[in-house]
């Protein structure tokens, strides 16, 4: 594989392939529904769209919704994205469409990996999160099931005010659940989720912080998501801890944490810092292009023009792809082109998506010693 450049493909796509769920998340980013929208790409659209991702120096591709399972052909799609060469996951509603005979055919395709989410580490607060009573054992049950087949096993978690004070006992959970990785999801205010729901900037710098320190001692790999400025947490921790604190050039290589080969999960790692639009792309059930779920920005549909086209080219995108460009502390913060801030959440709280992530604490070194001078 050909290195990648994150200005022409992106390391990740995610398609949702339906918006229809059976569950009420109070998070829930698509606002999902109940039933399916008959404007859906369809299987054969689906099929021209893998031949593009595949073309584009063949990413990663997750198939998310509302609940995948949702359409009767998922598992078709899978397979021919499988057939050529693709590697696939996937995100499923724990809901009764989870059953062994999915996890089974799901095991015959050839998935590499199966993502539950899982936002409390019992059901109260689970099932409160989720909001339908019997997700958590019904996950935990579908957990042992995919345990039964060997499939790796992601475990996503939604940070909120409703479970933040529970991540020592979640942490526990994942060890006991023997999950790969840990995919950790910083809240970000659209959809039916609320700033109100969220952690205080504060808080997310202690999250970060205990993350780190935990990610030393358990078997599992932690990612972030929509919490790029742990990259920067990492860093600072890394250096304090080398004595390099002074060190002037930063590189993405040094947020990875160290005896991590990346290749735990079976997909591999990104090469460098993966943003909204930067190294990723999502792809709405009809079609619409947006430099991820979180960001409700526009860029083409995928009806209308190929994959390739869009992502490279948009103007949009190629802002985003240009931390430089930043408003605010992040664009002279000497960890924009690793962290760069989320531009979801930026865009959700300023209405800019090119504004400050205005949930980070840190001040950067060019405004301290500005602040210094006069």
């Amino acid at each position: 594989m050909k290195p990648r450049d994150y200005n022409k493909n992106p390391f990740i796509v995610i398609w949702e392939l339906t918006r229809a769920c059976e569950l009420k998340c109070l998070h829930c980013r698509a606002d999902a529904q109940y039933l399916r929208d008959p404007r859906e790409l369809s299987f054969e659209e689906g099929k021209k769209l893998i031949d593009q991702i595949k073309q584009m120096n063949n990413p990663m591709l997750v198939f998310t919704g509302g609940d995948p399972l949702m359409r009767p052909d998922v598992f078709d799609i899978a397979a021919y994205a499988i057939e050529k060469g693709v590697r696939v996951s996937m995100t499923p509603s724990a809901t009764p469409n989870v059953t062994k005979e999915a996890m089974n055919q799901a095991k015959q395709v050839g998935l590499s990996r199966w993502a539950f989410s899982l936002d409390g580490h019992c059901a109260e607060v689970h099932d409160h999160f989720r909001g339908t009573n019997g997700s958590f054992d019904l996950t935990i049950n579908a957990i042992e099931h995919l345990h039964e087949l060997e499939m790796p096993l992601q475990i996503n978690t939604v940070i909120s005010k409703y479970n933040v004070d529970y991540l020592e006992e979640m942490a526990s959970l994942m060890e006991e659940l023997n999950c790969v990785l840990w995919s950790v999801f910083f809240l970000v205010p659209i959809g039916r989720g609320q700033e109100k729901d969220m952690i205080s900037d504060v808080e997310h710098e202690r999250v970060f912080r205990w993350l780190y320190q935990l990610s030393k001692n358990v078997s599992f790999d932690i990612k972030t998501t929509a919490g790029q400025h742990y990259r920067r947490v990492v860093i600072q921790n890394k250096m304090r801890e080398s004595k390099q604190m002074n060190r002037d050039t930063i590189q993405y290589q040094d947020a990875l944490m160290n005896g991590t080969t990346g290749s735990i999960d079976g997909l591999g790692r990104a090469p460098k810092g993966v943003n909204d639009g930067n190294g990723f792309i999502f792809i709405s059930h009809i079609g619409d292009v947006y430099p991820s779920g979180l960001l409700p920005v526009k860029v083409g549909n995928v009806r209308e023009k190929p994959l390739q086209d869009i992502y490279r080219n948009s103007p949009v995108l190629q802002d985003l792809r240009n931390p430089d460009k930043y408003k605010g502390k992040c664009g002279v913060c000497e960890f924009r082109h690793v962290c760069g801030g989320s531009r979801s959440r930026a865009y959700a709280i300023t209405g800019d998506y090119m504004e400050s992530e205005p949930y980070c604490v840190y001040i950067p070194k060019a405004m301290r010693q500005k602040k210094k001078v006069t």
